[in-house]
């Protein structure tokens, strides 16, 4: 199959689905739907939350995509590249809607960014995470004021700083990334399915103003994500991919 991002929406919930034949990773045109495609459902009315799914059973997402991060020859290439994350993270804090996410299996790198910038999101046991940016010679710099939201900052040096090492779906769960944890996909669609069901029939007015509230203080993204994609950006010229 070829990569894709659909979305459709059945009455109040949108679902988005994105797709990469390499483990679901990320490349700018793919980004840059995706961003386009939150901004769009932001603007339907009646929509009050949108769930969040990649394709397949054991990959949520692979973080960047290694052949166009191999494709960066300049500086300004790098920072187009790395702001596409940035980008979709501020897409998601800033759309009224509830962000739920569906990580059915491993994430890594950009792909915890996602995960992170959803308002909820919930995992298997498979959904284990991580942060491999410094063993290639770049760093997690776009998505950890998304990270760090959730984790803390010191659940994000462990993860930042052992790059080789995966944390289960348990450590994900107990350091704020998952709300719940099931032992396989039905197991979860089913809880999810209901879940829709539930924060749907919810007021769209207290939704937002809640929404509101969980991003506070977050005003500032785009400016800290726009300087770290640069940096990210440099790097990625002598990074060891």
């Amino acid at each position: 199959m070829n990569e894709y991002i659909n979305y459709e929406i059945s009455g109040s919930i949108a679902i988005m689905e994105f797709f990469h034949p390499s483990h679901n990773s990320m490349n700018m045109d793919l980004l840059e739907t995706m961003s386009l495609a939150f901004s769009e459902i932001d603007k339907i009315p009646q929509v009050k939350c949108i769930l969040l799914k990649s394709h397949g059973e054991r990959s949520f997402c692979a973080g960047a995509n290694f052949e166009e991060l191999k494709s960066i020859k300049t500086p300004e290439q790098g920072l187009k590249f790395f702001s596409g994350f940035g980008n979709v993270i501020n897409s998601m804090r800033t759309c009224s809607k509830i962000v739920i996410g569906r990580i059915q299996g491993k994430a890594v790198g950009g792909g915890v960014g996602l995960m992170a910038a959803c308002d909820i999101a919930f995992g298997t046991k498979y959904s284990s995470i991580r942060l491999s940016e410094l063993s290639i010679g770049i760093g997690p710099f776009v998505i950890a004021p998304a990270v760090i939201r959730k984790t803390g900052l010191s659940a994000f040096s462990e993860l930042s700083l052992k790059p080789t090492v995966w944390k289960d779906a348990s450590w994900a769960k107990a350091n704020g990334l998952v709300s719940e944890v099931f032992d396989d996909i039905l197991q979860m669609d089913e809880y999810i399915d209901n879940y829709l069901k539930e924060i749907s029939g919810y007021s769209i007015d207290a939704l937002s103003e809640n929404k509101k509230l969980l991003w506070q203080g977050t005003e500032n993204w785009p400016q800290i994500m726009s300087e770290r994609a640069a940096i990210s950006g440099r790097l990625a010229l002598n990074a060891d991919l």
